[in-house]
């Protein structure tokens, strides 16, 4: 149900708006992380590839993805697993979903 997910996606954002932590490039990925998720009609484990996410947050160098990809991963919001397999993508687990 594409409407479930963009739903739960819309109230995730929501709280995560309300962090002080976060920057206006976190929100950034996460809301592009919640695009890949509604469009792979996930709500817990979405399928990855760095290129796609910087495209989708705006973001345009390698370092500043990483930076506040990581910081993501350390405020407990996301959850990633690399893949090392060129055929197979990376996931990222969206964690505080409540």
């Amino acid at each position: 149900m594409k409407t479930d997910v963009a739903k739960r996606g819309l109230i995730y954002l929501d709280n995560v708006c309300q962090d002080p932590r976060l920057t206006v490039w976190h929100i950034s990925l996460l809301l592009a992380i919640a695009r890949l998720a509604y469009r792979q009609n996930e709500n817990k484990i979405i399928r990855v590839s760095r290129s796609i996410l910087m495209r989708m947050a705006h973001i345009n160098t390698a370092p500043t993805y990483h930076k506040y990809f990581k910081e993501l991963q350390n405020y407990g919001y996301i959850k990633y697993t690399p893949s090392y397999h060129p055929g197979y993508r990376s996931t990222i687990e969206l964690l505080k979903l409540h």
